[in-house]
C-alpha cells in the first residue's frame, strides 16, 4: 500500500456534510486517518465565503492515475461547481503526495504545486504528521507557519470516521 495524502476543502453548501461524505467515500478507497478541521480565508477572489479544509492520509493501492479519477468522481458526486479560477467550491480533493513520487504530466503533478506555500494544506498535514518532509523540506520548519491565517474549527473527530 502507498501512503498518499489529500486535501480537502469547501466553501458552497454545506460545507461540514459535504467534507464528512468525502471523508466517508475516501475511507472506501482504504484505512485514513483524518487532520482537524480548520477555517480559512480565500486564497482568490475575497468576493467569496471562508473555506472549510481538512486534509487525509490514505492507504491505497491505487495508481496515482485511478486515484485521482476517484477524486474527481467524488467531487462530481458532491455536485462540485467551480465557477471561476480559484473561485468558491462545493468539493475540491487535492492529491498532494503520493508515496515518494514525483509524478509531472498533463493531469497531475505531484507534490502538489502549492502545498509549501499554503498553510490551509500545511497546518491539516502537520496534524497527522508533525515530521512530514516534502521536497527535502521539513514542514513544520517553513516559516509560513509563523503567522497562521487559518483557525481551528474541531479538534475532534469532525468526520466521524
Amino acid at each position: 500500500m502507498i501512503k498518499t495524502y489529500i486535501g480537502l476543502g469547501s466553501n458552497l453548501g454545506d460545507s461540514l456534510q459535504i467534507l464528512t461524505e468525502a471523508v466517508h467515500k475516501l475511507a472506501t478507497l482504504g484505512p485514513l486517518q483524518v487532520s482537524q478541521l480548520y477555517q480559512s480565508p480565500p486564497m482568490g477572489p475575497q468576493d467569496q465565503p471562508n473555506y472549510l479544509n481538512a486534509a487525509v492520509q490514505l492507504q491505497t493501492d491505487l495508481a496515482p492515475l485511478a486515484l485521482l479519477d476517484e477524486l474527481q468522481r467524488f467531487e462530481q458526486e458532491s455536485g462540485r461547481v467551480r465557477l471561476r479560477h480559484w473561485g468558491e467550491r462545493t468539493l475540491d480533493l487535492d492529491l498532494l503526495i503520493y508515496g515518494d513520487e514525483q509524478i509531472q504530466n498533463e493531469r497531475l503533478t505531484v507534490p502538489h504545486v502549492g502545498v509549501l506555500e499554503r498553510d490551509f494544506v500545511l497546518r491539516p498535514l502537520l496534524d497527522i504528521d508533525p515530521n512530514l518532509v516534502i521536497k527535502g523540506q521539513l514542514l513544520k520548519s517553513l516559516a509560513i507557519l509563523d503567522n497562521p491565517n487559518l483557525t481551528v474549527l474541531d479538534a475532534g473527530n469532525w468526520a466521524n470516521i
